[in-house]
């Protein structure tokens, strides 16, 4: 016998956006179904953010023993007990996953369905063949997975992806990353950090979002610790074996790399195999289901979150995503995705952030801007600490007001906060050159930023006219 549910929401998928979704519903006293196939709290928590971040953590102690020369620390060549950081990674997994668990969302009131989700008609959604889903209003928040590129040989080989990398119990010898975005970058320097030889090839640009000046300073770095980094070499095939062995074309010919590990980390493909979207006359594309500004498909019952909406590939999106749903489903309000408040940061050693337009974005849309900036290296904690390499470099209109960040140096992913606010409300950059900030922070180098957008008015004529009339005055 089928049982038939009616809630007010179903969202299908328990990721970063699933649960916000269904978290706030309840929340409101809201009846909500919530359906999820595999682990509770999706990619961020099992393979993502969390593991990765635990994983970066682990890598910048054994860094720190490496350069405390300069504190008067005596240097030392870490002891790595590779088994023990998968312990570490896994322990901080385990720490968080009670706050995504199906225990702590049925105390909040939500229904939650282990199984697969497939829909049946426009307001039907079966899971497995003993439930049915009637809601009012369907999300869906399947996330994405790992998509492997089209390379010759790569199926024939136990590739890694970011699913299955923070299961290795022993570090690689020598790890190959295809693909150099932040995913690909961060565990370059996390694995070489704890002991691995890495290659990173790309196809194209390294970070080829990110502003490329901002970009050439974590590039430097990487390569300084020892990381190879080939960019713009076409991986021709990947030779099965023991070692597999990574093909590239160079212009004297094609050069083979041994790996003993190879991570592929070349982008990601939308989560909508076995949803039957067609059933329910969802449109979708190849990045991902189609909606509009409200998040809304092609079906107006059902709305689509995070990446499976083609979004940008974070958890924080997804987030956001889940926030607008929620304004529009229950209260209707139609609020809007307005992609240009949405920061990112790469977690590298220095960390790179960045919110709004850059520079080469500003320029091609011919709009009249000033770049101001302000280095690491002139800032009193930054030097206390020995972090002074990087800046923050600011995009404003003639005017002032402010269109985009970018940071790249120590703790860039907490300094891009108030430069997102700063964007998301149209802020001028007098808001920031009369902010009180305290002393010493490396907070300082982007109020020393919006300073110097003032900078020309001490040597204006007009501006000394007014001071050497006012001293008469007394």
């Amino acid at each position: 016998m089928v049982e038939t549910l009616t809630p007010d929401i179903c969202v299908i998928g328990a990721g970063s956006g699933g649960l916000s979704v269904a978290a706030a519903a309840a929340a409101f006293g809201v009846p909500v179904v919530l359906v999820e196939k595999g682990k509770m709290g999706g990619d961020c928590l099992n393979f993502g953010c969390v593991p990765s971040k635990a994983l970066l953590a682990a890598a910048k102690h054994a860094q720190a023993m490496r350069a405390g020369a300069p504190f008067g620390v005596a240097t030392q060549r870490p002891g790595i007990d590779f088994a023990k950081v998968h312990a570490h990674v896994h322990g901080v997994i385990a720490a968080i996953a009670p706050n995504d668990s199906k225990e702590r969302f049925t105390a909040l009131g939500v229904r939650v369905i282990a199984g697969a989700a497939r829909f049946k008609d426009k307001q039907t959604v079966a899971v497995g063949d003993g439930i049915e889903v009637k809601a009012r209003r369907f999300v869906i928040a399947t996330g994405s997975t790992p998509a492997a590129p089209p390379i010759p040989g790569l199926e024939e080989v136990a590739y890694l992806t970011n699913e299955t990398i923070f299961d290795l119990t022993a570090c690689p010898e020598h790890l190959v990353v295809i693909g150099a975005g932040s995913v690909g970058l961060e565990m370059a320097q996390a694995f070489r950090r704890l002991g691995a030889n890495v290659t990173v090839l790309e196809a194209a640009v390294p970070l080829a979002a990110d502003d490329p000046e901002c970009v050439a300073i974590v590039l430097d770095r990487l390569e300084r610790e020892g990381i190879a980094i080939r960019a713009g070499v076409e991986v021709v095939r990947v030779e099965p074996g023991a070692r597999p062995r990574v093909v590239v074309a160079t212009p004297d010919g094609e050069e083979a790399i041994e790996a003993s590990h190879l991570l592929v980390a070349t982008g990601r493909r939308p989560n909508v195999d076995g949803l039957d979207l067609a059933a329910a006359r969802i449109k979708s594309a190849p990045r991902g289901i189609v909606v509009n500004k409200r998040l809304r498909t092609s079906n107006k019952r059902v709305y689509a979150v995070g990446d499976v909406a083609g979004a940008l590939q974070f958890t924080h999106v997804a987030n956001y995503h889940a926030g607008l749903v929620i304004r529009n489903a229950l209260f209707r309000l139609r609020a809007r995705v307005d992609n240009s408040v949405i920061p990112w940061v790469t977690f590298t050693d220095p960390e790179l952030a960045q919110v709004g337009i850059t520079e080469a974005q500003a320029t091609r849309r011919r709009r009249r801007i000033r770049v101001l900036r302000w280095p690491y290296h002139e800032n009193d904690r930054a030097q206390a600490e020995r972090a002074t390499h990087g800046h923050i470099k600011v995009i404003t209109t003639k005017r002032g007001r402010i269109l985009g960040a970018t940071i790249v140096g120590a703790q860039a992913g907490e300094l891009i906060t108030p430069w997102t606010l700063a964007v998301a409300q149209r802020l001028n950059i007098r808001a920031f050159a009369g902010l009180i900030v305290p002393y010493p922070t490396l907070a300082e180098i982007g109020k020393r930023a919006a300073m110097s957008y003032f900078a020309g008015g001490l040597t204006s004529p007009f501006v000394r006219r007014i001071i050497a009339w006012l001293r008469r005055f007394g």
